[in-house]
């Protein structure tokens, strides 16, 4: 049976170039794929494999130090949902551009990022205070597209480096004094993305303990999550359960989907919401207006 791991930790590394060898000779030895990136303040990283080589490899990942407390959380999938085993040297474990700068990483993790809540304690804390909790997507802007917190804010972020001017716009003035609830995928960028906010004026602030997969894990569809979670690998979209709901439209019928295609022109390399009857429609080049526009624009054609 196989499963796939994610998983982060944040701690200081003298040598993150040696970690690095390790863990490449660590994952190959087990017939382990996926990604995993290292930097002088930790390791963030997706494996797939057979359980009894993931648990072996969490087991003697856990024997460096300052790697013993890594909470690894368990997901559907396979070996096969990854190309092949990419373990990579970088800068930063999250692309917020120069984000290394905007926080510090002790054996304890970020230091004054939110506060860590349980799934439970998530609930709890909106049950207390109502209205004045609000979540806010960690994530880009086309992931919330099929799945998010009900009545969350998503910003206006194409990609990680759009979120440190949308922090310092004025668009969030009116919540920095609420208890602000930041979650993602698995946890890791709201570590960032909340000392990031805390550091702007954000007087409140939270994240998910484990991100939105944790809090599936206990509650499903039940709770206050609605959609599917978009993940990066061949499986592309993950369910919580056997009642999932679609929220994504089609870019063309606006019918209800979760299906990400790319683009048809190549020059656009967008993500695309597209139902399985539209994907089969040849004549369908453009997935909006707006990239017709663009394409036009290049190629000299004017309305």
């Amino acid at each position: 049976m196989q499963k796939i791991l994610l998983y982060y930790k944040f701690t200081p590394l003298a040598d993150p170039e040696v970690v690095k060898l390790w863990q490449k000779t660590l994952c190959d030895s087990l017939n382990l794929r996926g990604r995993i990136l290292i930097t002088r303040q930790g390791l963030n990283g997706t494996v797939g494999g057979e359980m009894d080589d993931l648990k072996k490899y969490i087991k003697e990942t856990k024997k460096l130090e300052g790697f013993k407390d890594i909470v690894f959380k368990w997901s559907d999938g396979t070996r096969e949902d990854f190309p092949r085993m990419s373990v990579k040297h970088r800068r930063e474990l999250v692309g917020f551009q120069n984000s290394d700068d905007e926080f510090e990483v002790d054996e304890k993790g970020v230091v004054d990022g939110g506060q860590h809540l349980k799934p439970k304690q998530v609930h709890e804390l909106v049950e207390q205070f109502g209205d004045d909790v609000v979540f806010f997507d960690g994530r880009n802007e086309h992931e919330a597209k099929i799945g998010k917190f009900k009545n969350a804010i998503v910003p206006n972020t194409n990609t990680s480096r759009d979120f440190i001017a949308e922090l310092e716009s004025n668009k969030y003035d009116d919540i920095k004094n609420k208890k602000v609830i930041t979650y993602c995928t698995g946890g890791i960028r709201c570590e960032v993305i909340s000392a990031m906010m805390k550091k702007r004026g954000f007087k409140d602030v939270y994240q998910i303990d484990g991100g939105i997969v944790k809090y599936g894990e206990a509650y499903g569809d039940d709770g206050l999550w609605e959609g599917s979670l978009r993940v990066f690998d061949n499986r592309m979209t993950v369910n919580f359960s056997d009642h999932t709901k679609t929220i994504g439209e089609c870019t063309h019928c606006a019918g209800k989907t979760s299906n990400f295609e790319n683009c048809a022109l190549a020059e656009c390399n967008d993500l695309v919401l597209i139902c399985e009857t539209c994907k089969e429609d040849a004549d369908l080049l453009f997935h909006t207006n707006a990239c017709k526009v663009r394409h036009d624009a290049k190629v000299g054609i004017v309305a």
